[in-house]
Order: C-alpha cells, then structure tokens, then sequence
C-alpha cells in the first residue's frame, strides 16, 4: 500500500510539473504570436487611433467650412442685381 501512495504521489508531482511547463509554454507561444502581430502590423503604413481621430476632425470642420462658404457665395448671388454683368 505505502509503493502505491508512492507511485500516485509522483505520477501527481509529474503532472504538476507538466502542467506548469505547458503554461509557460503557452505564455511564451502567446508573447511570441504578440511580437509577430506587432511587427506585420508595425510594417504596414497605418495610421495609430489619435492620428485618425484627428485628422477626422480636421476633415469635418473643412466640410463645415465649405459649406458656409456655399451659403455665402449664394447670398452674394441673390444680391447681385440681374443686370450687372461679371465683376472684373
């Protein structure tokens, strides 16, 4: 009985030690799959999430811009006597 407890004592040690080592080894696998991802990504010409975000916003106040402008030029249209010729 006390070669049995034995035996189940290491096969439980051995399958600790295992387990231990398979989850290194996936934390080791997951650093690597991490570092890969960053350098295929690091290598293709993106933008980071602020870069976008701003230029987003640069992007709609020139709409905004462009559009008052519009509204103004039309003003300036429905002002402009129908006669009068181009303005030199």
């Amino acid at each position: 009985m006390q070669s049995e407890n034995k035996i189940f004592e290491d096969i439980s040690k051995v399958a600790t030690a295992a387990m231990g080592t398979m989850a290194g080894v996936g934390r080791e696998v997951e650093t690597m799959v991490r570092a890969r991802v960053r350098e295929l990504v690091g290598g293709m010409d993106m933008v980071d999430r602020e870069e976008f975000e701003a230029v987003k916003a640069m992007a709609a106040n020139a709409r905004a811009e462009v559009e008052a402008l519009k509204a103004e030029i039309e003003a300036l249209k429905a002002k402009k006597p129908k006669g009068s010729g181009p303005v030199a």
